[in-house]
């Protein structure tokens, strides 16, 4: 390996040069200013992030230590990047754990790096908070300044299609990743999405539910106000039973999640599932007009079946009801295929500092892309929707 080159990308003028600031806290900037920037979308709302923060979960003491920046224009707000330095890669859901293992192994450290991001979410959207590109690309420049300063790279994650061009622009490598997302096609009801489905999948998932009942599993499915302190600390009991199973520590508490009922109440759905009257299972999801993303869940006992209901089956339904666009069913999961969640491609992007390094993970990132693209081709010719309403309508 050569030595370190310091990171440096093409970087062309930019039009317009806002403040950019390292020293303001996200609790010394107002809610409507941030929510502003952010579209009020729940997973960037200065409220989740205040109780990601507020709540020990994200926090220097657990690997995320804040360092957020923002843009200014005089004493208004107009561009804010939440970025983290993180001393590990837990709860990023863009592996780079290869990355920092070749760093190792050839005496580099790659930690601390720096993460912008929603932690512990791998949802899509903008991480550039800023409505004009001009203050975009100045506090992408900002970010990748940092690289100078100790840090061996820069992870914007997650990103939507315009903010990943913009910056593939300013010279950063581009990964992609796959999720799998539902979409209203305008169904009048559960049964009516279902009529879109071949023979055989149709046939699955009615038996998949009616199983369910018959076990007397029932659901109830509470928003806002409704849910009460009871309800969330069931939930986070299943929620964290769910992860021991799985060997696993749950990144988020139960402060956390009382924090967000309370401060995004009218963005919070809360799936209650009950066997004979006991409690079972839960699953929490947040919501706004357009969109449902699923997060969390857990149960109390296995089921067959009761995975999809809760997760799948019951969000679509609500999406339905309400006229929501989208579900976004998060990471991975091929078995949501099968449910009606179909591929699409997701984003990151990434600066690193050492350019032998970055040569080498360039080409990675080159292959990954075409991997995933093919997977998703693959994936799209095992769609369970009827293709051209051609193979009847029977059970």
């Amino acid at each position: 390996m050569h030595a370190p080159v310091p990171y440096s990308p093409p970087r062309p003028p930019i039009a317009v040069s806002p403040l950019i600031r390292d020293d303001v806290a996200l609790a010394d900037i107002a809610r409507a200013d941030w929510n502003r920037l952010a579209h009020e979308l729940p997973l960037l709302s200065h409220e989740y992030f205040t109780a990601l923060h507020d709540t020990g979960c994200a926090t220097y003491e657990t690997g995320w230590q804040p360092r957020f920046l923002t843009a200014w224009d005089r004493a208004r707000l107009i561009g804010a990047l939440p970025l983290y330095a993180k001393s590990h890669s837990y709860g990023e859901y863009v592996f780079d754990w290869g990355w920092a293992d070749a760093y190792r192994r050839y005496g580099r450290r790659y930690y601390p790096k720096l993460v912008a991001a929603v932690p512990f979410t791998p949802v899509p959207g903008p991480r550039l908070l800023a409505e004009d590109k001009a203050t975009r690309r100045a506090l992408l420049e900002r970010a990748l300044a940092e690289l100078d300063r100790g840090y061996s790279s820069l992870h914007v994650l997650f990103t939507e299609d315009e903010q990943t061009r913009e910056g593939t622009a300013a010279g950063m490598l581009v990964r992609d990743g796959l999720q799998f997302h539902w979409r209203n096609e305008g169904y009048r009801d559960f049964a009516d999405f279902l009529a879109a489905f071949n023979h055989d999948k149709r046939k699955k998932i009615r038996q998949e539910r009616r199983r369910l009942r018959e076990t007397g599993v029932t659901f109830v499915r509470k928003t806002g106000v409704d849910i009460t302190a009871a309800d969330l600390a069931f939930f986070f009991e299943c929620y964290e039973r769910t992860y021991h199973a799985h060997h696993s520590t749950p990144y988020l508490s139960l402060d956390f999640f009382d924090a967000i009922a309370e401060s995004l109440a009218g963005r919070v759905l809360l799936v209650l599932g009950y066997r004979d009257g006991k409690r079972l299972c839960a699953a929490l999801d947040l919501f706004d007009e357009r969109t449902l993303w699923g997060r969390y869940w857990g149960t109390r006992d296995y089921v067959p079946g009761l995975h999809f209901e809760t997760c799948y089956y019951q969000a679509i339904d609500f999406c339905i009801e309400r006229g929501i666009e989208c579900f976004e069913g998060g990471a991975q999961g091929v078995h949501k295929l099968a449910r009606g969640l179909l591929p699409v491609s997701t984003h990151s992007l990434h600066a690193i500092a050492d350019r032998a390094f970055a040569s080498a993970i360039a080409d990675y990132c080159a292959r990954e892309r075409s991997e995933v693209a093919h997977s998703i081709g693959e994936l799209e010719s095992g769609s369970p929707f009827r293709r051209n309403g051609g193979d009847g309508e029977g059970i």
